[in-house]
């Protein structure tokens, strides 16, 4: 299968996004500088149309969104959140309790939670539901492994995922969901994917959505791309007419490599 970019013909003014998913790395100090560094960077910034989002481990929430002197600007996020309201889940947070430390957002259903903690469509799903529930804002990943762009079924898989996982809402939900496509194949695989494959990929999940929810919708959801985005090729990346930034992994890492992203997509 493949999918043509050329059906696309309408442009709007969409919110860039650039999240930083720090993933099981920094302790608490560590976490706070970074953050204040990335603040003080972006300080000279025209940001006005564009949305930055750091997520420290689960731990850290609660010393960076009271501890760290942040620009306004610099929003926080949690890397996962259980389903339930509460009860015997060791090891878990809640909706509640991310709010509760003053985040709004949380990103669920990243690739390596679904490949370490066998996330399935369905957990997400009620995970979607509660942290829609709880007011939270969802950035929400799929996408396909390896062996599923190989054999020419990434485009079904991306589909499938979105329609388990998302369907279930109703059209003003979209409103505080945020997409985060993930070439699993093309992280940590030797694999690399062109900015080319990046916009068909993004261009499809559009029509998936358009299919389900209107044009409206389709055409204002933010897309980000979460292929191993760094400085030397974002620019080439977020130029792509349906990239609408990057959940970034290890160059988040790093406020230099970081601010450098933020200001590839002005």
């Amino acid at each position: 299968m493949y999918f043509c970019t050329e059906q696309k013909t309408t442009t709007i003014m969409r919110t860039k996004i650039v999240a930083g998913n720090w993933k099981m790395n920094l302790d608490v100090t560590a976490s706070i500088e970074l953050a204040e560094s990335i603040s003080k960077e972006i300080t000279s910034l025209k940001t006005e149309n564009t949305r930055i989002v750091v997520a420290p481990t689960a731990i850290n929430l609660y010393p960076v969104t009271t501890h760290a002197d942040l620009d306004n600007r610099v929003e926080i996020a949690a890397q996962n959140m259980h389903q339930a309201t509460n009860g015997a889940f060791t090891g878990e947070i809640s909706a509640e309790m991310i709010k509760n430390v003053g985040v709004q957002t949380v990103i669920l259903g990243h690739s390596e939670r679904r490949t370490y903690f066998n996330e399935t469509d369905k957990a997400l799903a009620e995970k979607v539901t509660t942290a829609l529930k709880n007011e939270l804002d969802v950035i929400f990943c799929f996408g396909e492994v390896l062996e599923e762009r190989q054999s020419n079924n990434h485009f079904k898989v991306v589909e499938s995922q979105l329609q388990n996982a998302l369907f279930h809402l109703e059209e003003k939900d979209w409103k505080t969901i945020v997409l985060a496509y993930e070439p699993v194949w093309a992280i940590g695989t030797g694999e690399t994917a062109s900015p080319e494959q990046a916009q068909e990929m993004h261009a499809f999940i559009r029509t998936v959505i358009e299919k389900k929810f209107g044009k409206t919708t389709a055409q204002q959801i933010s897309i980000l791309y979460g292929g191993s985005v760094k400085p030397s090729n974002a620019k080439e990346i977020f130029s792509q007419p349906d990239v609408d930034g990057g959940l970034i992994g290890g160059a988040a890492l790093n406020a230099v490599d970081f601010v450098a992203l933020i200001k590839a997509i002005q």
